[in-house]
């Protein structure tokens, strides 16, 4: 095998277009490393800096014949290049005395007083709001993207690899990495033009997408846009920068003295304006922080060109290097546009130099820069997009015209090599486990099986429940969808079922029908906020592992029907008519109530028609897709808002209570920097009317050992009842920021998280004289004073375990309280 690499290689440099790749070390005369040093290729503009152990690695399409080295405080060598490819050079740089004389060389931390390089950057903050498109009232511009995924440090052991038997055909296009050095194989690529356009006095910004192509997934919106997600929008003047979920300080951030040291290093003129280099690097290990250097002119204070490379040590997760490089260009004397953004991270499962991994590369080109020129409110009134095939299959002609920079040759090669690759039946093989994995389903032409995840459960009431399910599925934008399930309880030897469907009548408002019927066994109360999701069962139903026996389980027969429609950009409305019939699903729990004054009768089973209006609003929400149902890409990231108002009718068909309720909900996480994210709700409603425990609002207990979101990990299921409440839930989770400073814990990657949950209620008379319940004879609420609680945890324990240790706040003198308890959870995030 090593012998066909070689002639592979051999055969690719004859046939390839002409390179230099070149990389080693720079030192001094005593052979310590010298860190940014300027490398760049003789009388060109393409060069990198050396790394903080010396190390570089230049790449060029172009043939070069000599490197040349330059830093402050050092002669400036240039060395002849004999060779296209020349690797692990050690160069040898001597002191300039002259020069040693006038300037001070920086090692470790700089001063923030007297250094010259943060002169400079005071006169970027203060000119930055003056460059780039926000100079002038409207903007517009073409936009080009591409986004690619490679395989990389491929070796002999990979390719021998079973799990490539039949696709061996792919490494004959494995070439090298012109930042890293390293060999990689395309295994990804899609292109993406777009129209882009800005009023800055309506502070509105529309994007209309033109062209989008992509080797090998067909027309996968989902795939593009999760991506994409990854790759946010940023701005380098701004104070972070915020992709993985993180914040990274910003090396132009006001707080960049205070997280950088600054070492001003060259000046030259670049495209006849004259620029300062400072090159940068973290004050603290641990930290997101950035290493690099820029170029910024010395009369506007705009940057020109920026690099960015993701310092050692920071505490991201399944990241084992970021690099960013963007290019701006001068429109006049006073304007400095962006050219060119190039975002490169290295995925990997370890940050060790020789382990595997993932490249993820964003390329984006900005061009036709156009100003000044209204578009009117109304062209930005917001429409939601409407499916068009078109602009997922543009010509070759299309492409030609509108691509900014010519693909290269492993990118030409990428997509012929992908299409072939679907008819391989390894990689079918691969693909199938990958989607079960991405979206718990098992795909079949036209038909999903799953959710695979929910096959196996457990509870008290139903001992062991297998599942089975499904759903149709042509494309990710069917206009109508039908899903349904069907389980069986080894303990209550029942079985249960749900159906449901939806159909998108209008795709320009997005308006929808749906219906459905599900009989199952449901644990009420899991959440305050309740809404009707004909299929959905919490994990408080299910769960293997709890906290005691829990027989308070629900039997549920729920019919429902809805009309919604989105009537602006994340804001939808939907009325909804539900019946549904509620009893105990075991012998040990009772739901029961009085059904005379005198309360002499009762009955066991409610039974209750309710019309709904819900709305919701999510704004920042991201979606994916055209169709009857759209993914969300950035889970979590944006505020939400939740309103409800029920009816319940009486005396229609057996319905049995009159009763309206009100219930609302909002939540909001924010970014605080390099202090982490913090994440507030509040939760409140009000139920009108008289009511059994079955339609009560029941603070939602915890009895699992699993972390849940908006529940008390440490009340059991209707340890408190209330019609009226109030609920508050505050956590924050501090990246890691403390835990990072303390040596024998700093490599661990931990992340430090505190929360705080208080809920106030009370419960009518009125429902109190309904209640006939034997297992809650007398139902409580919070309402002497607020009930509360903290926790404290920790996260990103082996990069996926989470650990919350929870303590009572009061109430301690109720039957069978948990003062103290701990819960867990497993998740993949960065």
């Amino acid at each position: 095998m090593k012998n066909i690499l070689s002639f592979l290689f051999l055969f690719l440099s004859i046939v390839s277009f002409a390179q230099t790749k070149v990389s080693g070390y720079v030192k001094d005369t005593y052979g310590n490393a010298i860190p940014y040093v300027n490398v760049y290729f003789l009388n060109s503009s393409e060069g990198t800096i050396s790394d903080e152990n010396g190390k570089f690695y230049l790449e060029s399409e172009k043939n070069y014949s000599a490197l040349e080295f330059s830093f402050m405080g050092f002669e400036t060598l240039t060395l002849p290049l004999d060779q296209k490819t020349t690797y692990n050079i050690e160069v040898n740089l001597e002191e300039n005395s002259s020069e040693l004389s006038e300037v001070v060389i920086y090692s470790g931390k700089t001063s923030k007083k007297n250094n010259p390089a943060i002169d400079i950057l005071k006169k970027i903050w203060k000119n930055k709001r003056d460059n780039g498109i926000k100079k002038f009232d409207q903007y517009q511009y073409d936009k080009y993207e591409k986004l690619e995924f490679d395989l990389n440090t491929i070796d002999s052991s990979l390719i021998n690899s079973r799990v490539f038997n039949g696709m061996e055909f792919i490494f004959d296009d494995l070439d090298t990495n012109n930042v890293t050095g390293k060999t990689y194989l395309p295994i990804f690529l899609n292109e993406a033009t777009s129209k882009i356009y800005g009023d800055n006095i309506l502070d509105a910004e529309k994007e209309i997408l033109t062209g989008n192509k992509n080797a090998g997934f067909s027309n996968n919106q989902s795939l593009i846009a999760f991506i994409k997600d990854l790759y946010a929008e940023y701005n380098v003047y701004d104070n972070y920068l915020k992709f993985f979920d993180k914040s990274f300080v910003s090396p132009l951030s006001t707080t960049g003295v205070d997280n950088y040291n600054y070492v001003l290093t060259d000046s030259t003129y670049i495209k006849d304006k004259w620029c300062y280099n400072i090159v940068f690097y973290p004050r603290r290990k641990g930290e997101l922080n950035f290493k690099g250097d820029f170029w910024v002119n010395d009369t506007t204070w705009a940057i020109k060109k920026i690099n960015l490379a993701m310092s050692k040590g920071a505490n991201i997760n399944w990241v084992k290097d970021v690099y960013i490089e963007q290019e701006f260009d001068v429109l006049n004397d006073s304007v400095f546009l962006i050219t060119k953004d190039l975002f490169m991270t290295d995925f990997s499962f370890s940050k060790k130099e020789e382990s595997r991994g993932v490249y993820g590369k964003r390329t984006t080109l900005y061009d036709n820069y156009v100003f000044d020129k209204p578009k009117g409110k109304a062209f930005y009134k917001y429409q939601p997009e409407v499916f068009n095939e078109e602009i997922y299959n543009r010509n070759d002609k299309f492409w030609t015209q509108n691509r900014q920079e010519d693909l290269n040759k492993d990118e030409r090669q990428v997509y012929a090599m992908l299409d072939t690759l679907q008819t391989v039946d390894a990689f079918k093989r691969l693909y199938s486990v990958g989607s079960i994995l991405a979206t718990g389903y098992w795909e079949r032409e036209g038909w999903d099986f799953g959710p695979v995840f929910s096959t196996f459960g457990y509870n008290e009431v139903e001992g062991i429940r297998l599942r089975v399910g499904g759903r149709t599925y042509f494309s990710q934008n069917d206009n109508w969808r039908l899903q349904g399930f069907l389980a069986y309880g080894f303990g209550d030897d029942k079985f249960k079922y749900g159906l449901s469907g939806k159909w998108m009548i209008d795709p320009k408002m997005r308006l929808i029908i749906a219906g459905g019927n599900r009989r199952d066994v449901e644990q009420l109360g899991a959440s305050l906020t309740n809404t009707t999701d004909v299929l959905g069962r919490n994990l408080a139903s299910s769960s293997v592992l709890t906290v005691g026996s829990n027989t308070s389980l629900s039997s549920i027969n729920l019919t429902s029907f809805s009309l919604g429609f989105e009537a602006f950009k994340n804001f939808n409305l939907r009325f909804e008519g539900n019946f549904k019939s509620l009893e105990s699903a075991s012998d040990q729990f009772s739901l029961d109530y009085y059904t005379t004054p005198e309360r002499t009768e009762t009955k066991s089973v409610t039974e209750q028609v309710e019309i709904s209006t819900i709305i919701q609003f999510s704004p920042g929400r991201q979606t994916t897709g055209y169709g009857v149902e759209r993914l969300t890409v950035n889970d979590d990231e944006y505020p939400q808002f939740f309103l409800n108002y029920t009816k319940g009718l009486g005396n229609i068909t057996t319905s049995d209570f009159d009763y309206e309720k009100i219930q609302f909900y909002y939540r909001q996480p924010i970014q605080i920097g390099g202090f982490g994210e913090f994440v507030s709700s509040v939760e409140l409603g009000k139920t009108l009317g008289a009511v059994p425990l079955s339609l009560l609002n029941i603070v939602p207990g915890n009895q699992t050992l699993f972390s849940l979101q908006g529940t008390f990990p440490l009340l059991d299921f209707y340890d408190f009842v209330t019609d009226t409440y109030l609920s508050v839930n505050f956590e924050h989770n501090f990246n890691g920021r403390f835990f990072s400073r303390i040596p024998f814990l700093r490599d661990l990657d931990l992340r430090e998280i505190i929360s705080v949950r208080a809920v106030s209620g009370s419960i009518s008379e009125e429902n109190q004289l309904l209640n006939a319940s034997f297992t809650n004879p007398v139902l409580s609420a919070p309402d002497k004073e607020p009930y509360w609680s903290y926790s404290l945890g920790v996260d990103n324990i082996f990069r996926i375990l989470r650990i919350d240790f929870h303590f009572r706040g009061n109430y301690k003198d109720l039957p069978d309280a948990r003062n103290f308890g701990v819960t867990g959870g497993f998740g993949f995030s960065f």
